[in-house]
């Protein structure tokens, strides 16, 4: 057995109408998503006894699946179905990762575009721990996200991710943890893996959706519940210098939900109130049986 193979966490698999345990081996070299990257996926969570918005991340896998040109084969209902089935495997102690995919097994004209009549399903589920909320660092990457006329930026496609993963090395090669990553016109779009927030003399701010980075399922559910609770959150064009000067800045996202940023640059900042606040309203809202 390999390290990497050592080191894999308890995985469970549906595929081709059955669950496996493991990392299933599903394509070959021939397969159009090797080599040609036709894949989309989405990540939902269980913790602490609840998946809060999995029938949303059902909902969002098929609309990223259509926008790739593949075809859904699974009702959003059907996924949800199956997730709570697997999630019976696991002994309820760690965090689960839930992760449906669709991708195309084979090519259509000349090979380059997916056929969407040979679209594959699987759904992967294995633990995975949440980060703490000790906060993490972040400086401004050098990449830029795409826009919709040079990559599938209304899908959460996997070949949008390498460019996300070389934002999150480089930073890693100067200290950060991770990085802001700006639109093409050089405004902030997102962090390497999250959606970000930035709060200012009490005000909520996080960028608009421009089309440039995908809007989570777990930021709108954040600003929902801050505004629910009483802090509107604006959503406008913000620049690095906007995030420099915050009083605060925390992120959201499917991996941890709600975790603060605690350092930009050279500037060391505090898990702020807001940030903490946020967090509490999603776990109450989490286990309120309303998700």
């Amino acid at each position: 057995m390999t390290l990497a193979a050592a080191a894999q966490s308890l995985t469970w698999t549906y595929v081709d109408g059955d669950w496996h345990e493991g990392n299933v081996a599903v394509v070959g070299p021939r397969s159009h998503v090797m080599w040609l990257g036709s894949s989309v996926f989405d990540g939902a969570r269980w913790f602490e006894g609840v998946a809060p918005d999995l029938d949303a991340h059902a909902r969002r896998v098929n609309a990223s699946a259509a926008a790739l040109g593949l075809k859904p084969t699974m009702t959003p209902e059907e996924i949800v179905g199956l997730t709570w089935d697997g999630l019976k495997k696991f002994d309820g102690k760690t965090a689960v990762y839930i992760r449906p995919m669709y991708w195309a097994e084979h090519g259509g004209y000349m090979g380059v575009p997916a056929d969407p009549e040979s679209t594959r399903f699987c759904l992967c589920l294995y633990e995975s721990p949440m980060l703490a909320p000790t906060g993490f660092s972040v400086t401004v990457s050098p990449f830029r996200r795409p826009t919709l006329e040079t990559m599938p930026t209304n899908a959460k496609a996997g070949c949008l991710y390498p460019n996300n993963g070389r934002a999150i090395l480089e930073a890693k090669s100067r200290g950060f943890d991770n990085a802001l990553v700006l639109d093409m016109l050089g405004n902030v779009a997102e962090t390497g893996s999250s959606n970000v927030f930035l709060v200012k003399d009490g005000h909520v701010f996080t960028p608009a959706a421009n089309g440039t980075f995908l809007s989570g399922i777990t930021r709108a559910r954040t600003i929902n519940l801050l505004g629910d609770y009483g802090f509107r959150t604006t959503e406008k064009t913000l620049s690095v210098r906007d995030f420099l000067e915050a009083d605060e800045i925390f992120s959201t996202g499917n991996h941890s939900k709600v975790v603060p940023i605690i350092r930009i640059e050279d500037r060391e900042l505090q898990p702020g109130p807001m940030a903490r606040k946020a967090r509490e309203l999603y776990w109450e809202w989490a286990h309120s049986g309303s998700a």
